[in-house]
């Protein structure tokens, strides 16, 4: 498509102008965003606001109205993520090393950017800000390309950060939205190797599936989270309740949500009844195996798919398992290498936890809800890779740079 070469040229020209720009201008034109989102918030609110009535005309489920909408608390938070990228150390032009070869040659290793990183996304228009921060900061250009339950509001964010750049003095293709949401055109930018360095999918199993599966351009996946909360024997059960209750109810529509509880079978009997009644009364549906179902009668019988599944909804699989090698190795068959917790008073039990268990984020005593660029100290993230090359688990700012080798010599050949 004619249209998408053009903003792939686009793109590519100013990434070179953005690689080489100061980390001052790059922090000034940051804060000239975050204080244009928050002028433009009546502006940003009706354009979103048309996005979610549609989407609630259409019946689209509660999981992806609370991703599309969008709020003055939001707009705000979005706001403080870009300061605070700002006020994040620059990566770019640092020089890991330098060592001075027999020959006489001086052979460095630089931090550049990736050059153009492209983002496919879902109904979340935080994304579009937290993308296109991050890839300012690291000289990054971007071309995003949300869902079409969004494209109104990532049409107004764009603008808002486009007009932030042009004030700041950095050429506004930096940032670059695809408006044509048609599903052929996102199977096409897959195909834009000449002008995109790096794919980015952000959203649920289908769309991550579809990208690597089509993309000629190299693609870092990220994303579906089928996170566990396993408890312990040695447990402080109250501890395990609340970081359940925390890990699936406080925003169950998210990757880092937990989406199956495992249970040591010596605490099942005095556990299940009261977390599950618990869980339920924050609205969340329960499927149980079978010795779940003898301590918890009421819940429905869970399937071999459920084990499988990320709900990113208030539903929840359980299992009973004899002991922390029973829960680690379900973990590792059925979980996505997101986010896995263990909650016990065990060093030996948390340790063999941490060291066997397959994921990008493993914790002990805490809800897997803090797997977050923002919660790690990166002011924002790309997405939470789920693969094990270039990037793992959060992406800030260094996870959006490489290396390039700078030799300086003095008349050497060889």
């Amino acid at each position: 498509m004619e249209i998408l070469k053009v903003i792939g040229q686009k793109a590519k020209k100013a990434s070179y102008e953005l690689a080489v720009c100061s980390t001052n201008k790059k922090n000034n034109a940051l804060e000239a965003m975050a204080e244009g989102l928050k002028q433009a918030e009546k502006f940003i609110l009706e354009q979103n606001q048309i996005d979610v009535k549609a989407a609630e005309e259409k019946g689209r489920s509660g999981a992806l109205l609370d991703r599309l909408k969008l709020n003055e608390k939001r707009i705000n938070d979005m706001a403080e993520g870009l300061i605070a990228v700002a006020g994040l150390p620059d990566p770019i032009g640092e020089v890991e090393y330098m060592v001075k070869r027999p020959n006489g040659l001086q052979i460095g290793k630089k931090r550049v950017p990736l050059g153009v990183v492209g983002i496919i996304y879902e109904a979340r228009p935080n994304v579009t800000v937290d993308a296109a921060a991050l890839c300012l900061k690291t000289g990054n250009a971007v071309i995003l390309r949300g869902g079409s339950e969004a494209i109104n509001s990532n049409k107004a964010l764009v603008k808002v950060l486009r007009e932030a750049l042009e004030k700041t003095g950095i050429q506004p293709d930096a940032i670059q939205l695809i408006e044509d949401t048609d599903r052929a055109t996102a199977i096409e930018m897959m195909k834009m190797r000449d002008y995109i360095d790096v794919l980015i999918p952000r959203g649920g199993a289908g769309l991550i599936k579809t990208v690597v599966e089509n993309s000629l351009v190299p693609v870092i996946e990220t994303g579906v989270g089928n996170c566990h909360v396993y408890v312990d024997n040695k447990a402080d059960l109250e501890m395990a309740k609340n970081i359940i209750i925390n890990a699936k109810t406080s925003r169950p529509a998210v990757c880092n949500a937990a989406e199956t509880l495992l249970i040591a079978e010596d605490i099942a009997a005095e556990f299940l009844p009261k977390v599950l009644k618990s869980l339920e009364d924050h609205g969340v549906e329960i499927r149980g195996c079978e010795k779940t179902r003898q301590f918890y009668p009421g819940c429905k019988l869970a399937s071999e798919d459920d084990w499988y599944t990320e709900y990113l909804d208030y539903i929840i699989a359980v299992k009973v398992v004899k002991d922390v090698d029973e829960a680690v190795e379900h973990i590792n068959k059925y979980g996505t290498r997101h986010s896995e917790a263990i909650v016990t008073d065990s060093y030996e039990n948390a340790q063999k936890f941490l060291e066997q268990v397959d994921a990008a984020a493993v914790y002990v005593n805490a809800s897997t809800r803090f797997t977050d660029g923002f919660e790690f100290g990166f002011g924002a993230e790309i997405g939470i890779s789920t693969q094990k090359l270039h990037a793992r688990g959060p992406m800030g700012l260094k996870e959006l740079t490489t290396n390039k080798y700078i030799v300086y010599g003095s008349g050497q050949v060889r």
